[in-house]
């Protein structure tokens, strides 16, 4: 499975959100983009991160940044947790995985010990010129955004 690195181009997609609308990463031109992906709605550990940009999301966006989620699930079960969790940014559906296949987050992963084929937590940051800023794989759910936001200031 091939990862995204700096400096590579975003695989261009179009996806539906929670309420419907086509998004698409072309929407983003000219603007950081922050897309992490997620393997599945209202989950402890995906909430966990979730919620997490949700509260980070001013800061986020005070520093030019944009955020999108992306999972496997159905655009109704994400309105289901956009509303649940109060979560303030777009939640994009990709229910064929290939945005996931695309940026290098869905393939073989190791869970509790055995090896299985899913979503892998990833993010990955566009800059303005649709190029890869940043890819971060196998990331953990519980204080992603701070971790994120030192690398970014790295960068």
């Amino acid at each position: 499975m091939p990862r995204l690195e700096a400096g590579q181009p975003a695989p261009a997609f179009t996806l539906t959100d929670q309420d419907g609308r086509t998004v698409s990463l072309s929407d983003y031109a000219g603007r950081r983009l922050i897309i992490f992906f997620y393997p599945a709605a209202m989950t402890p550990g995906c909430t966990t991160e979730a919620c997490d940009f949700r509260d980070s999301l001013a800061s986020l966006q005070s520093e030019g940044y944009a955020v999108v989620g992306i999972s496997p699930d159905a655009p109704e079960k994400l309105k289901q947790f956009e509303e649940k969790e109060s979560l303030t940014y777009p939640l994009l559906s990709d229910t064929d995985k290939a945005v996931l296949d695309a940026y290098g987050a869905y393939g073989e992963k190791n869970l509790y010990g055995k090896k299985t084929t899913g979503v892998i937590r990833s993010t990955i940051v566009v800059d303005t010129d649709q190029t890869v800023l940043l890819a971060k794989y196998n990331v953990k759910a519980t204080g992603h955004v701070a971790s994120l936001k030192k690398a970014l200031a790295a960068a």
